[in-house]
């Protein structure tokens, strides 16, 4: 797997080695068990029709992978200066 980000704001999830593959009538359900051991599962969901044959060898690819979540760095706030006026009848040695 990669290990730098596709994009300089993406930082990485999970990475999720697959161990089970599910066909469904629109894609698949993939299970599998990520770097901190947690379980995850995937749904993934095909726009287009696709026969039995091509969904099997799918399913077959799909179950021997891993998949690398991304997702974007949170925007830090921004920095905004803090107006540093005295109050009135203050010296600045005050």
């Amino acid at each position: 797997m990669p290990t730098k980000p596709p994009h300089n704001d993406l930082i990485p999830v999970a990475d999720i080695e697959i161990s089970a593959v599910t066909p469904q009538s629109s894609g698949f359900v993939l299970e599998g068990t990520g770097a901190d051991r947690a379980g995850y599962l995937l749904e993934l969901h095909l726009d287009l029709p696709v026969d039995a044959k091509t969904r099997a060898v799918l399913a077959e690819m799909l179950a021997q992978s891993e998949v690398r979540v991304w997702r974007r760095a949170p925007k830090s706030l921004k920095y905004r200066a803090v107006s540093r006026r005295r109050p009135a009848g203050l010296s600045p040695a005050e």
